[in-house]
């Protein structure tokens, strides 16, 4: 029998990637603005390649992990996560109007937001399994 492999540098700079990404994941789910399933991706791609793991783990989470498979396997997103990921770049949208007085700032932060609005609400739902 073998002892177990030790993790590179590189596949612990992936893990902590990954756990920070996931930390910004769900700091986004109470800030307008920061963006959650981004991170929440980005950090399951890291840990797949760092930690098997950790990418186990964060596929399992009850809260992102649905969203996550979903999004792997269909390149789906739920209706229910939809509604949500509108209503906060809407809120977010709003918060930039009133935040920020240089409006050609506020206008090229609104398309932004409108054109990942739209990029949601394009996308396909999760067939039911």
């Amino acid at each position: 029998m073998t002892a177990p492999r030790r993790p590179t540098v590189g596949q612990r700079l992936l893990v902590v990637a990954a756990a920070l990404l996931f930390a910004l994941g769900v700091l986004g789910v109470f800030l307008p603005l920061l963006p959650t399933t981004p991170f929440m991706l980005a950090a399951v791609a890291l840990a797949s390649r760092g930690s098997p793991r950790f990418a186990a783990w964060i596929r399992a989470n009850r809260y992102a992990g649905p969203a996550i498979v979903h999004w792997e396997r269909e390149r789906a997103i739920s209706r229910r996560s939809k509604c949500v990921a509108l209503a906060m770049l809407a809120t977010s949208a709003a918060l930039v109007w009133w935040h920020i007085d240089y409006r050609p700032l506020a206008i090229g932060v609104t398309l932004g937001l409108c054109g990942v609005a739209v990029f949601l609400a394009t996308r396909a739902e999760p067939r039911t399994h």
